[in-house]
């Protein structure tokens, strides 16, 4: 399962996560604003910013602001 890190404000949060759900792809979400720990996280994983929405995969790789089609082919693998 993949992790989406994001915050209640962030639109590109909310497309991302619908898209998701749409697809049937499952996903946990962790809020950066009431996460002790997740800027920090998100920052070491994105090279110094804390960029959002930052999805983590199971394989600790990670992608901001994907597409729908990005996480399905990360997914496959591909």
């Amino acid at each position: 399962m993949i992790t989406i890190y994001g915050a209640r404000w962030c639109g590109h949060c909310h497309r991302l996560k619908a898209r998701l759900s749409e697809a049937g792809i499952a996903y946990t979400e962790v809020d950066v604003d009431s996460t002790p720990g997740a800027v920090e996280l998100i920052s070491e994983l994105n090279g110094g910013s804390w960029l959002i929405p930052t999805v983590v995969f199971p394989d600790g790789s990670a992608l901001v602001n994907p597409s729908l089609e990005d996480v399905r082919s990360r997914l496959r693998g591909g």
